[in-house]
């Protein structure tokens, strides 16, 4: 596979000190692996602080910026960051008010982020944790007991981060993150394997005409390998099999956050194609949707595919989704 690197040991590296020249407005630490706004402790508002492996481009760390992340932990590639960096996060954004860890429940990240708010708490910091697990493909995969958390964590850090801009206090800011994670699904599709620089080659076996039902970010299995088909028949799967879990979140007649996610390698032709299918969908099941983000912001490297995640709404989660916001890959209002 050809890519656009130096060597599969310094990716990381080489992609944080770009993005240090690329945008001035953050702190980058290189070697500790850290990202961080500057002016987080600025205001006494609550830390928002999240991570995990790299690869998931833009996630995590373009969204560390006004409105959004306080800090970002990028680990190395689709391996989770280290219980230090958490703590050095939480240490670098904390102005007094407490500081929330976001966490997709993946093994590792778990067992990280929770021994990094231990470690934390010692400090006299405190934490408080919220997991993302929205993924409605499967129950437990490679790297999860229980739903992988995919496409709601942008809606998690956006509106959680929107609160904590506002000045509300951290046991808010948390209930809001749950509050947002209980009301997401997520569903995704995989047409191509990811490939890994470590590997140079893809990471997993998909033969030319088929496609993965429920894949994972990470390449994990989904609920079954179908011959390919047109993009309605797969946004039919898709949605229906978010719909029929958001159907237990209220009330039912609520509008929704559409989020049509590419895993990297789709290009915007494609996406907002199958987004055309997605909202005729909603529109035919009576569906209100108050708002639509169509792009690459959880991705897989290279895998081609995407995701849809949907979000049950009410005033205050939309005015909050609304509020300005100022990273590298999201932002409006300011």
């Amino acid at each position: 596979m050809k890519m656009l690197i130096n060597s599969a040991e310094t990716v990381v590296a080489d992609a944080l000190r770009g993005m240090a020249a690329a945008h001035p407005e953050l702190d980058v630490d290189v070697e500790r692996r850290i990202v961080v706004r500057r002016d987080a402790r600025a205001g006494g508002r609550v830390g928002l602080v999240s991570g995990g492996g790299s690869g998931h481009e833009p996630l995590h760390a373009g969204f560390v910026g006004y409105g959004m992340l306080s800090a970002a932990c990028p680990g190395e590639v689709f391996t989770s960051p280290v219980p230090d960096q958490m703590v050095r996060a939480a240490g670098a954004v904390d102005s007094g008010q407490g500081v929330l860890f976001v966490v997709k429940n993946y093994t590792g990240d778990v067992l990280n982020f929770d021994m990094a708010a231990e470690l934390a708490e010692e400090d006299g910091l405190r934490v408080e944790r919220v997991l993302v697990d929205d993924d409605v493909a499967v129950t437990d995969s490679l790297y999860t007991a229980g739903r992988r958390g995919t496409g709601a964590t942008l809606f998690v850090e956006k509106i959680a981060g929107a609160a904590a801009e506002e000045g509300a206090p951290l046991e808010r800011v948390a209930a809001i993150a749950r509050k947002v994670n209980g009301a997401s699904r997520s569903f995704g599709v995989a047409l191509t394997a990811c490939s890994t620089p470590a590997k140079g080659s893809p990471t997993f076996e998909l033969p030319d005409g088929e496609l993965e039902l429920g894949v994972g970010i990470h390449g994990e299995p989904g609920r079954e390998r179908r011959a390919m088909m047109p993009a309605r028949e797969i946004a039919e799967i898709a949605v229906g099999a978010v719909l029929e879990e958001l159907g237990e979140v209220g009330p039912a007649d609520g509008p929704v956050l559409v989020l049509v996610n590419g895993m990297g390698a789709t290009p915007l032709l494609e996406l907002y194609g199958f987004h055309a299918e997605v909202a005729r969908l909603l529109a035919a099941r009576g569906v209100p949707v108050a708002r639509t983000l169509v792009g690459n912001y959880v991705t897989s490297l290279d895998m081609a595919g995407c995701s849809v995640t949907l979000c049950r709404v009410d005033e205050e989660l939309l005015r909050l989704w609304d509020a300005p916001v100022q990273t590298a890959a999201l932002r409006w209002g300011r």
